[in-house]
């Protein structure tokens, strides 16, 4: 097993862009090799070791290999982008992108996280154990797909567009959401356990439960009656129909 340990020296005003800080590029290597790792910082590149403190326990492949950032990175942004395998962990609020076209391994967020958490990723999984900010599991604008595989998992509430365009995978948030949850949705599975407005508008495919309240149920649905999921009964709606949608939207 390979640990690296992260702690910023100070806080940064400046986001700094970090998407090469992945267990991909960490992995066998030692802690002189990865403060030598390039990031955006303003209009130009520095090295990783300007920015962190960087401890390096054992060295292994990289399905082995975990980052634990030991201080607050909501200044930071993009960590885990692209990654295959490994584990992250964030003892700390994350900034935007987090995740962004993950294809495998786990992050792990114990704070909050800003917008795009999990945007177009097509494996592994995110547990925020936060509130979640804009575009969980989304795509960026002008894409077709958002999420296409792996799960996201936010033990908090989020704010608006939760799974934008999704085409795979699975979200489920624990808390409430913003507006517009599951816009566009062209596949995969969203499951909000508390409040929800005006959700699924535009939905082509997919699935989606919510066992809270609802408010602006749009009138573009058809209900058809009741169906059950591990236990509990839901009324059933699908569409939506504005544009010949065959999405499945349940409500408790």
């Amino acid at each position: 097993m390979q640990v690296v340990k992260l702690s910023l020296k100070k806080a940064n005003r400046i986001p700094i862009e970090a998407d090469n800080i992945n267990p991909d590029n960490f992995a066998g290597k030692t802690a002189e090799e990865i403060k030598v790792i390039p990031v955006w910082y303003g209009n130009g590149q520095c090295p990783l070791g300007d920015f962190f403190t960087i401890d390096v326990e054992g060295r292994d492949s990289v399905e082995n290999t975990k980052l634990i950032f030991e201080s607050d990175v909501s200044r930071v942004k993009r960590i885990g982008q692209n990654m295959t395998a490994g584990e992250i962990e964030i003892n700390g609020n994350v900034d935007m992108h987090c995740g962004f076209g993950m294809k495998g391994g786990k992050i792990v967020i114990n704070g909050n996280a800003d917008s795009w958490l999990g945007c177009e990723m097509s494996g592994g999984e995110i547990i925020l154990n936060g509130n979640a900010s804009y575009y969980v599991g989304a795509g960026y604008r002008g894409e077709s797909c958002g999420m296409r595989g792996g799960k996201i998992t936010v033990n908090g509430n989020t704010k608006d567009y939760v799974g934008e365009h999704m085409c795979g995978g699975e979200i489920l948030v624990k808390g409430d959401v913003g507006l517009l949850p599951a816009i566009s949705n062209n596949g995969g599975k969203i499951i909000i356990e508390g409040k929800a407005t005006m959700p699924a508008s535009e939905m082509k495919n997919g699935t989606v439960i919510i066992k809270g309240e609802v408010f602006d149920l749009l009138p573009s649905y058809k209900e058809e009656g009741t169906e059950e999921v591990e236990g509990i009964s839901y009324r059933k709606f699908t569409g939506d129909v504005n544009v010949g949608g065959k999405g499945i939207l349940l409500i408790k």
